[in-house]
């Protein structure tokens, strides 16, 4: 039975671990309970002992072999009751008086609960919401920009990204109501860099939402944009292709239903925005950057004792950019709203600009948003790259 426990432990105590719980102790004094479960910290795993004594909890974090060694020292020492949850098992071990072990196990892809429904077990401190991309389900373009391993496991260090892609499918998720599956339909992905996030476009659009898409992503970059378009042809992804070239300059064509701007630098996200506008897109999504114009501009001497500190000046004024932004596109017909991207401790640039073309254009709602934006450029003295472009 002994070989069975560490045969058992070496197949679960692993990251798709929920929980070990240690019970029925041999002794009164001492700790009731252990609870085992996965941690991630600083970005490694391991393996954290809540030990439960009287009314006080005690914890120790372990690496997975003394985790091991310690778990079987209690089991067959301290407690004659061991139950384990696990993505791929469920198992129980018993310990008579005599201290015979009995040790019953199951292997199971889905125990029927919702932390073992579908995707692997989320290793921090607070249990998180599905992913779109499950972790252990290998996606090519995932394994080749780093951030999986190719049997499916997101590299840790990785893991923010991992998260930040996710996150970004989840506003692809809220517009699809608005995409049509009858004709193609076209993205364009200004600034689009390595593309984690374009690819990401087309492999949940196309490969998981059956939609017919045709992307594109432009850059400066010709290295970059070489690299993407050899990655592209690897997957197949036949109507995902990029170019080099500037927002500013870029033409395009009409007919094109969603433009997304990530990160583009100051004013080259008005140039998008204004493309985006003057194309007639159904949907905008835009993650501004390095926000420097109306930090230049604003000017108002109510504000003056605030705008005084150099750094609450600049975040005001990337603040208000944004805003005034979302407005100017309200008066252009689009819904708007303004979405946290990601968490503030990753990227102070987390804010995301989302709007959507109403599909009935209300002229009187637009008037009266156009003059409560004039109001607030004339009060603070800007003139935005957006207000020029429009």
């Amino acid at each position: 039975m002994q070989e069975q426990l560490t045969e058992l432990l070496d197949k679960t105590v692993d990251g798709s671990l929920y929980q070990i719980i240690l019970s029925n102790p041999r002794i009164k004094d001492g700790a009731f309970k252990i609870k085992i479960r996965p941690v991630m910290i600083k970005g490694s795993v391991l393996y954290q002992a809540e030990v439960y004594e009287g009314t006080k909890v005690f914890h120790e974090n372990l690496g997975r072999e003394d985790a091991i060694a310690k778990i079987e020292q209690w089991i067959t020492r301290d407690y004659r009751q061991c139950a384990i949850e696990h993505k791929r098992w469920k198992a129980t071990v018993l310990v008579s008086r005599k201290g015979s072990m009995a040790v019953r196990a199951k292997q199971t892809g889905n125990a029927g609960t919702e932390r073992e429904n579908g995707g692997d077990l989320r290793l921090s401190h607070n249990r998180v919401k599905k992913h779109i991309l499950k972790e252990g389900v290998p996606i090519p373009f995932l394994i080749d920009l780093g951030v999986q391993t190719k049997d499916g496991a997101v590299v840790r260090p990785r893991y923010d990204k991992f998260k930040q892609i996710n996150r970004f499918l989840e506003f692809i998720r809220d517009i699809l109501p608005t995409l049509s599956k009858e004709r193609t339909i076209r993205i364009i992905d200004f600034g689009c860099g390595k593309s984690y996030l374009t690819f990401a476009i087309y492999y949940y659009l196309h490969e998981l939402m059956g939609y017919d898409v045709d992307i594109t992503g432009l850059d400066l970059k010709e290295d970059v944009i070489k690299e993407c378009n050899r990655l592209s042809a690897k997957y197949g992804y036949e109507k995902l292709r990029f170019v080099k070239g500037d927002i500013a300059e870029y033409d395009g064509q009409g007919g094109v239903d969603m433009v997304v701007a990530l990160h583009a630098c100051d004013t080259a996200t008005d140039h998008a925005l204004a493309k985006a506008v003057d194309w007639g897109e159904k949907v905008i999504l835009s993650v501004p950057c390095c926000q420097h114009e109306v930090n230049q501009q604003i000017h108002c001497e109510e504000l003056a004792p605030l705008l005084k500190y150099g750094i609450i000046k600049e975040r005001m004024a990337a603040l208000i950019t944004d805003a005034v932004r979302a407005d100017l596109l309200e008066t252009k017909g689009y819904e708007t709203s303004i979405l946290e991207f990601i968490d503030m401790e990753h990227t102070p640039k987390n804010l995301l600009i989302r709007a959507v073309k109403r599909d009935v254009p209300d002229e009187k709602k637009g008037c009266k948003k156009r003059q409560e934006v004039e109001k607030v450029m004339d009060f603070l003295h800007i003139s935005p790259a957006l207000n020029d472009l429009l």
